[in-house]
């Protein structure tokens, strides 16, 4: 769970960010500034990343970084319009706004993560690729064989030591064909 970042916090950041950063649009200062002007607003400002998940979203990009420049999502409408976007901000003060802040190594930057909140609005499978899907699905398949003929084995030797031929045929049959199962390719 993430701990609310303070007021005071959020104040100084934005400050910091208003003093070292240049944005490609002049609007996203405006903007900063007048956040900074209202505390209302602030108490319900989170900076996240992917804010373009969540359902009132804002994206500034500076300069050196090769983002969008400005982006602002709400519900399902997106708009690059400045003015929709800080109209919007000033009708829904009391409504938390999630903000994402884009520049070069941002993710180094320690004011930036010291305000960085989790996205609650991420989709559960954001951070896995289709390669890391299968990946995942190779290892637990070999974790299941290796655990499936591990216990064969044992088994089996349990079976030997008792002298309980049936059981060592049944067992040894199983084991071969899990290992001719394990070579065959998957059927979909």
């Amino acid at each position: 769970m993430n701990t609310p970042v303070s007021l005071k916090d959020k104040k100084d950041f934005i400050t910091w960010v208003l003093n070292h950063l240049h944005f490609k649009k002049r609007e996203s200062v405006w903007i900063l500034h007048y956040l900074l002007g209202h505390e209302t607003i602030l108490e319900n400002i989170h900076f996240v990343n992917e804010a373009k998940f969540c359902p009132r979203g804002l994206i500034m990009s500076t300069i050196c970084s090769g983002d969008v420049p400005f982006r602002y999502y709400k519900s399902h409408i997106v708009t690059t319009d400045s003015d929709k976007t800080f109209h919007d901000i000033r009708m829904n003060q009391d409504q938390p706004l999630y903000i994402e802040i884009n520049f070069k190594h941002a993710h180094k930057n320690a004011r930036y993560v010291s305000v960085l909140e989790e996205n609650p609005y991420l989709p559960e499978d954001y951070f896995l690729s289709e390669e890391d899907i299968q990946h995942a699905h190779q290892l637990l398949d070999i974790s299941v064989y290796l655990f499936q003929k591990k216990r064969l084995k044992s088994k089996i030797d349990v079976a030997l030591d008792q002298g309980d031929k049936k059981e060592f045929l049944r067992l040894s049959r199983a084991l071969k064909q899990l290992e001719e199962n394990k070579n065959q390719p998957p059927s979909c």
